[in-house]
């Protein structure tokens, strides 16, 4: 779990106005269900003080995909209701987790709603980003995911998951393209594990 909370959180270098007012949990709420695809290139900052480069894909609901690039040719998968975490130092297949374990399928979901009771713990500004801090409200000890906005307009440049263990992990996103369109064999976990045996 400690690998898969490395590989799924994401950070940025932030910039923004010098004062911002609190964006609101239903602003933040209609952004991430505003898009239905986004990609993008990112960096890693591990848990262990590593750092790895890479793309995301994310296609909501349910889909995402990490790919690193060389040396790390791990990758990540979310689909079907599982996320499959491709090592590319072992040759045993994917380590798998049902999505919903996971902090990840709190802006994966259909219809996101940051304003549901008990799943926001925190929701904070310092004047120039807004911070949210969700968990799954019946499974606290799945970890928690610590979303990073800024506004005008609203934007998604920050996620960091925290695990049970109390590892964190920052990826740093590059711009975000949405509205992009993407085979549905970037997420299909099946065919990966065919792919690489």
């Amino acid at each position: 779990m400690k690998r898969l909370a490395s590989i799924l959180a994401l950070t940025l270098t932030l910039a923004g106005p010098a004062s911002a007012e609190k964006i609101s949990l239903n602003a933040l709420s209609n952004y991430l269900n505003g898009f239905e695809t986004a990609s993008g290139e990112f960096t890693q900052i591990n848990a262990d003080g590593t750092i790895s480069t890479g793309k995301v894909y994310i296609q909501r609901p349910g889909r995402a995909r990490f790919e690193y690039n060389p040396p790390d040719n791990s990758l990540v998968m979310a689909g079907g209701g599982t996320v499959a975490i491709f090592d590319a130092k072992s040759n045993t297949g994917s380590t798998q987790y049902p999505l919903r374990q996971t902090p990840l399928s709190i802006i994966l979901q259909k219809n996101v709603n940051l304003s549901q009771a008990r799943m926001v713990v925190a929701h904070t500004t310092d004047g120039k980003t807004t911070s949210v801090v969700a968990q799954d409200p019946e499974n606290p000890e799945y970890g928690t995911i610590r979303l990073v906005f800024t506004p005008d307009p609203v934007e998604l440049r920050q996620w960091v998951i925290t695990d049970g263990a109390g590892d964190e992990t920052t990826v740093i996103l590059g711009e975000l393209q949405t509205g992009t369109r993407m085979p549905s064999s970037l997420f299909d976990i099946i065919r990966e594990e065919a792919r690489r045996n």
